[in-house]
């Protein structure tokens, strides 16, 4: 075991880093592939994220970014849109790479375990919900009718 495993004197080890998702790779292989690694990506770096905190900051709430990428991941219409975190906020892009295009609404997990969804881009709160299901819910009804799935390229290649 290395130093950098302990958080501190008398703590558990750390978790170690997640095998992720070559998204990269995925990318080659098509925009819906790309969209699936991405989701898993973000699932898998979030758990990580907030394990770590559980051993170094015990008692200290953690946003419910997992939670929200597990139930928007869940959602259909949500799943097949290109997701990316900026500041704990969950982001959906209609295209696979930067800069993103944004249709869907965007959510904020807040600590005291409130989510606020915003309309895209503009940053006007839509509302605030109780749980993640139910900021999904918000989300999947103002999402624009025909939207997704993602496509590679960028914002650029759309025009």
């Amino acid at each position: 075991m290395d130093s950098h495993d302990l958080g501190e004197v008398g703590r558990r080890p750390l978790p170690p880093k997640p095998d992720l998702p070559d998204v990269a790779a995925a990318h080659r292989r098509g925009p819906a592939d790309a969209v699936e690694a991405r989701w898993r990506q973000l699932a898998l770096v979030w758990r990580w994220h907030r394990e770590r905190q559980e051993i170094l900051r015990p008692g200290v709430c953690y946003p419910g970014i997992v939670d929200l990428i597990e139930v928007a991941r869940a959602e259909r219409a949500l799943r097949q849109l290109h997701p990316y975190t900026s500041h704990f906020a969950l982001h959906l892009s209609s295209c696979t790479r930067y800069p993103y295009v944004l249709r869907a609404p965007s959510v904020l997990p807040r600590h005291d375990g409130r989510f606020q969804v915003f309309v895209p881009r503009g940053g006007t709160l839509l509302g605030e919900t109780g749980t993640a299901e139910a900021a999904v819910a918000l989300v999947v009804a103002h999402v624009p009718a025909g939207l997704g799935p993602a496509v590679a390229g960028t914002a650029d290649d759309l025009r």
